[in-house]
Formats: C-alpha cells, structure tokens, sequence
C-alpha cells in the first residue's frame, strides 16, 4: 500500500463541490479548511469501497482526512461482514455512519427499557450475558419464562435494546450499537403489543425501586401515551422528573406522527426534564448532504416546551430479526438464495417450500427471474443479511440516544442528566431549510458529545 499522506490542494484541483465559499468533501459535504487526500494514492481496495458508497456524488478524485480514516478502520468489516445494495454501496452500521468514539462503548453502564417484551438475543448474551435483569410486569414474581418467548410482542423490545447495546455477534461485530458492553435492564410492560400509560408509570416506578442494585443511569422509553398532558397534572410525567432528580437519565421517542396534520407529543416525551428523540433520515450514508427529516411528532407542548431536543437516525437502522419465526425463515432463505449460484437456486427453493410462496410458484422460472424475485424481496422486506433486517421509526432513534449517554458516562460517570442534555443539545448539529420545531437543537453527534463529557467540570 502506497503511504497516505495529508496533502492541500488548490480549489481548482479539489474536485469537491464549492459551499459558501469552502471546500467540501465529496464523500460527507463536511466542510474542510485545506487538508485533502487524493484518492490515486489511496489502496486500490479502499478506493473502490469510498467510490461505491458514494454512488450518488459526481467523480471525483480527493477525499478529506475524516472520511479516509471512517473508511480504512472500517474497511475489513464491511468487506467480509456488510451487505451490499444492488447499486453496488454497502449497508453501513450506525456507529459508522455517526462516526461514533470506539474508545468507549458503555462499559460499566446499565441501560434499562421498558418496552412490550423482549428476547436474550445473541447480541447480548455473547459471548458475555449482559442482560443483569428481567422483570414482567404482569406477573406478580415477575416472571422470566416469557423472556424466552418469541411472540409479536417480544420483537419490538428486543429490537430497540440490541440497537444500542448489541455487539453485532451474528455480524463479526460489524452491526452493533454504539455502546456494545453496556449492561441492560429488560422491563417487560404488557401482555400484548399494547402499553398505557399506566404500564409505562409502573415500569419508572419499579426502575426507582432497582436503580441502586443494577446501577441503572440511562432508561429508554420507546413508547407512549395517548393524548397530550400537561405535566403538572400528569402523574407519569412526574414520575419522569422523580427518576431524573435521582439521577436517572430518561431517554424517550416522541412518536412518528409528523406527517399529520396534527402531530402532538405525548407523555413522558413531553416530560420537561426527558430527552426527547426525533427523526432524522440520513439515507444510510455519512454524507452531511444527504440528511433530511423523519415523519416524527413535535412540539412544542401544551406546557410550551421544544421536543423533541435532538433527532438520530429514524430509518435504515440495522437491526436483529427475532430468531425461530417466519420473518427469520423468510430471512434466512432470501440470504441463501442471494448469495447461491445459479444452479443451486432452484434446489434452494425446492428444500424450502412454503417459505415464500412467490418463490414456490417461481420453480418453473429461469434462473436470471428468480434473481429478480429475491432482489425485490429483499427490499419489499428491508432484509441486510439473515440474521439482520432496516427498523424504521423513533423508537430505533431513542436507543441510539440512550447509546451515546452511555458511552459519556462511561468517559465521565460524574454527569448529571442535566448535564447530559446540556452537552447532547451543544454538541448537535441543526439541519438546514427544516423548522426547528421539527428537529429541535438538530441531529445527534456521538463524537462531539463523548468528547465534551471528558472535558466537562
């Protein structure tokens, strides 16, 4: 491999687009005062994967110093672990795509979610079982049996607490969350899909009650109400502000109604002392140009407060299949089949039936139609690899949040909750042409944020 070196260049000889009057790299529309990389000099292997994810820009011949390091540090991972898109780029992980610090990753901090059910998927439990706790709220023990019960009201808790806390075991490590040696706390809040806001008020409750034994810091509320309350007179809410006076950093989705005429944000999100998560939609790619808004809800609300605070990415985020059901059968065959040679296929399909009845009526079909079948599937099913599938919604933008603060409490166990929004809200970056409203103090940036955490006094 040629030595990279750090080179300046003239403007003219750039080939970066031109943005108020600075040079900006192609690859992240990050502004850059004068230091580039010509990528001739780049290895031929990283070079291809830079072009390839950004498919979309224009040629171009430099790249700056941040994206070249993203890049190199992350290169054998995708290679060997990433699913590619049919347009050649790569699906990329959530810590790549927010260039989030590596040097922290949530150790010795314990996240709790309260959600409608969870599973001890791999990501947490190996090669270490992280879960600390479990505890069903509609049981009066507390039950642990339907931990291990993997029915639709499992998926969704489980998806949101591998989305921060996931170390991306079935990936080689490649689609973890950002703080993948964090501990969790898994708080199991209804029988079915459904939660009030009662559930919600007696999972904090029961959270005050256990924070000391399991050190919880950070609790993820990816769930909520249903109508706007003023929080003096709404006793959740106040709960909210209980856990947060005693230290407990609560972290909640605002909802995805942004797209109604009415969009309203509903308890404990509208809770003054949360921090209240919107939408960004970043179109899984690190280029700053690219970013735009989620249909998320937003204020301000009945008591005239901004929510949400900050907004993470609300879609293309990479997250588990619940192992053992249909979704994982149909999964696992569309990944086979994807990555099967052309007379294997229909053998494939054949061992495989009733999997997917598109394919099983497709037997009869040449190889080059079966391949076109499985590429829309793949789509239609938002699919990355067998044991990987894109989550869209506030719900998977809240634990990323809850990711973050624990990477800073890890830096700096000092912080207070106050303290951890004042940095999250100074360190984010507001998107430009969308209303403030809508995205509050703008979106999330993981590296600012640690790096503030071990500075603050």
């Amino acid at each position: 491999m040629t030595p990279i070196e750090t080179l300046s260049f003239p403007r003219t000889t750039t080939r970066a687009d031109i943005a108020g009057g600075e040079k900006v790299c192609p690859v992240c529309a990050r502004e850059v005062q004068d230091e580039f990389v010509p990528l001739p000099v780049v290895e031929e292997e990283l070079q291809k994967l830079i072009r390839a994810n950004a498919h979309d820009t224009q040629a171009f011949e430099v790249v700056c110093a941040r994206c070249l390091r993203l890049f190199e540090h992350a290169k054998d991972h995708i290679l060997s672990d990433a699913a590619m898109t049919k347009d050649g780029s790569h699906v990329l992980s959530t810590p790549l795509r927010l260039d989030a610090v590596p040097l922290f990753t949530g150790k010795n901090v314990t996240i709790a979610f309260l959600d409608s059910g969870f599973y001890p998927h791999d990501d947490l439990t190996t090669p270490d079982n992280r879960i600390l706790a479990y505890q069903n709220m509609n049981a009066a023990d507390g039950e642990i049996a339907s931990l291990f019960q993997n029915d639709a009201s499992s998926w969704h808790g489980m998806m949101t607490s591998v989305v921060a806390a996931g170390n991306g075991s079935l990936s080689n490590g490649f689609y973890r969350g950002i703080a993948p040696d964090a501990n969790v706390v898994l708080v199991k809040l209804a029988r079915t899909g459904r939660i009030t806001e009662q559930n919600i008020q007696d999972g904090l409750e029961w959270i005050l009650e256990h924070r000391s034994k399991y050190n919880i810091r950070v609790v993820n509320i990816s769930a909520g109400g249903d109508f706007e309350q003023s929080y003096l007179h709404d006793s959740l809410s106040q709960t909210v502000e209980e856990c947060v006076a005693k230290g407990i950093t609560i972290i909640c989705a605002v909802g995805n109604a942004g797209h109604l005429p009415t969009h309203p944000v509903f308890p404990p999100a509208s809770s003054p002392s949360a921090i209240s998560v919107g939408g960004l939609d970043d179109h899984n790619s690190i280029n700053r140009a690219r970013r735009g808004m989620y249909r998320s809800s937003y204020g301000p609300t009945l008591d005239g407060f901004q929510k949400p605070e900050i907004i993470a990415p609300s879609i293309w985020v990479p997250a588990p299949i619940l192992p053992d059901t249909p979704t994982a059968n149909q999964a696992a065959l569309l990944d086979a089949l994807d990555k099967a040679e052309d007379a294997e296929l229909h053998l494939i399909i054949k061992a495989n039936l009733e999997i997917e009845p598109d394919l099983d009526v497709a037997l009869d079909r040449p190889a080059y139609m079966i391949r076109q079948i499985v590429a829309l599937k793949l789509r239609e099913e938002n699919v990355i690899t067998r044991h990987y599938k894109y989550v869209d919604g506030t719900s998977f933008a809240a634990p990323i949040v809850s990711s973050v603060v624990a990477q800073m409490l890890e830096a700096n166990p000092r912080l207070t909750p106050q303290q951890i929004k004042r940095i999250l809200i100074s360190t984010a970056e507001r998107l430009p042409h969308y209303e403030v409203d809508r995205q509050g103090w703008g979106v999330i940036d993981p590296r600012k944020a640690v790096e503030t955490a071990l500075s603050f006094v």
